[in-house]
């Protein structure tokens, strides 16, 4: 039987080819131009749709996350959790955890936001994203802006490049206070432990290549009950209103 990455190689190297291809001015500016409407017609679609959608908190992890691992069911109780206090939910629209997030809010009748992007494996949103609130994406960072413009905190579980990438971008944003200080929360000590204490000894000690009060971006908890509480707490102090 193929594997779905059988032809990963082919279309790695075909891009690659296509960067090294010369092109007249107008082929560039034909291709470019498409590029711009394309990418404004995604931030005009996302923007309607998500403009109301109200109090929503992103819930990340990884889309290899099989429905009876221990992940993805904590995934699915604190979604459930944070809609009983008020919440609606947001994903990547994926299987795996991402799925079990969108099901666990689907479960309490709240909102069920899935933002898709399209890749080679992944077509298609999950099935427990609302109707209404389903968007499909090209573009990357045209996602993650609409991930940190309409959450009012980012809940992480275990994952993998994807997951990391969203983490980190939600750190450099608000280190650099381009958005909100909103709650971000690792779930999973011992999946996330490698990485905190890698971020202190080497980032923080060694190399002084970040300050100590960054350590106080996040919070680290290991249960659905803990997860919602940080949420909870935080925004007992603050209006619950968009980070832009």
């Amino acid at each position: 039987m193929g594997s779905r990455f059988d032809d990963f190689d082919e279309k790695r190297e075909e891009k690659i080819r296509k960067a090294f291809k010369e092109r007249d001015w107008n082929e560039i500016k034909s291709t470019d131009s498409w590029v711009i409407f394309k990418v404004i017609s995604e931030f005009v679609e996302g923007f309607e749709k998500l403009s109301k959608i109200g109090p929503c908190v992103s819930v990340f992890g990884s889309a290899r996350t099989s429905p009876e691992h221990p992940h993805y069911i904590m995934a699915e109780e604190i979604s459930a959790k944070l809609v009983r206090h008020g919440y609606g939910v947001i994903t990547g629209g994926g299987p795996g955890i991402m799925e079990a997030a969108n099901k666990g809010a689907s479960s309490e009748n709240g909102k069920s936001v899935g933002l898709c992007i399209k890749l080679p494996f992944e077509s298609k949103g999950n099935i427990y994203i609302d109707p209404d609130k389903m968007i499909m994406f090209d573009y990357f960072f045209v996602r993650k802006v609409m991930f940190t413009k309409y959450s009012q905190g980012f809940i992480v579980l275990p994952g993998g490049f994807g997951t990391l990438d969203e983490l980190f971008e939600a750190f450099t944003l608000i280190q650099t206070i381009k958005i909100g200080r909103f709650p971000i929360v690792l779930v999973g000590k011992e999946f996330w432990g490698g990485l905190i204490a890698w971020i202190k000894d080497t980032l923080l000690q060694k190399y002084n290549y970040i300050n100590a009060e960054d350590l106080n971006l996040f919070y680290l908890v290991d249960d659905a009950t803990e997860a919602v509480k940080v949420i909870d707490e935080f925004y007992s102090k603050y209006l619950l209103t968009p980070n832009y």
